[in-house]
């Protein structure tokens, strides 16, 4: 059976951290689905489109992309993971706060979906800190990107906060 998992997520922006995780789970997954989660009752930073665009752009010249999908999704997660026949729900982890939220939320798509089980990884240790909320707010007051987000996804910023 393959290992299909799905990696959902915001993803506004895509992160070193993110980049980190997706990594480390191509080497345990036959396939991994990017899910770049569209909700149109939240704004986003990046439409659903340029984020899409950004993680390609970001992992296009990796040995392993070929092993990547990214895809938007709208709705329930069980849903979108049964239709793509994923077997594996995959979350990163940064801190206490985020497992206790991320817990919760396998425990209830396990209560929805008992087939499909969810895996938990942690970014490096030295990513652990980067969010999206700070990576924003380094963007907009002109701070180095580097360490926080890809070369592209760092100019993609830069752009949208010339505008």
């Amino acid at each position: 059976m393959n290992k299909i998992a799905l990696y959902p997520g915001s993803f506004d922006p895509f992160t070193n951290g993110h980049l980190d995780i997706l990594e480390r789970a191509v080497q345990m997954f036959d396939k991994i689905i990017i899910t770049v989660a569209v909700n149109n009752k939240k704004t986003s930073f990046f439409t659903g489109e340029e984020r899409v665009a950004l993680i390609h752009e970001t992992i296009k010249d990796y040995s392993w992309s070929d092993k990547v999908v990214i895809e938007q999704f709208t709705g329930l997660l069980i849903n979108f993971a049964r239709q793509k026949k994923a077997n594996i729900l995959l979350r990163g982890v940064r801190q206490i706060s985020d497992f206790e939220y991320e817990f919760r939320m396998a425990l209830t798509n396990r209560r929805l979906a008992p087939e499909i089980d969810t895996v938990f990884l942690m970014p490096d240790e030295q990513l652990t800190f980067i969010s999206a909320t700070i990576v924003k707010e380094v963007a907009e007051w002109g701070g180095d990107l580097s360490s926080f987000v890809p070369d592209n996804v760092a100019r993609a910023l830069r752009d949208k906060f010339k505008d």
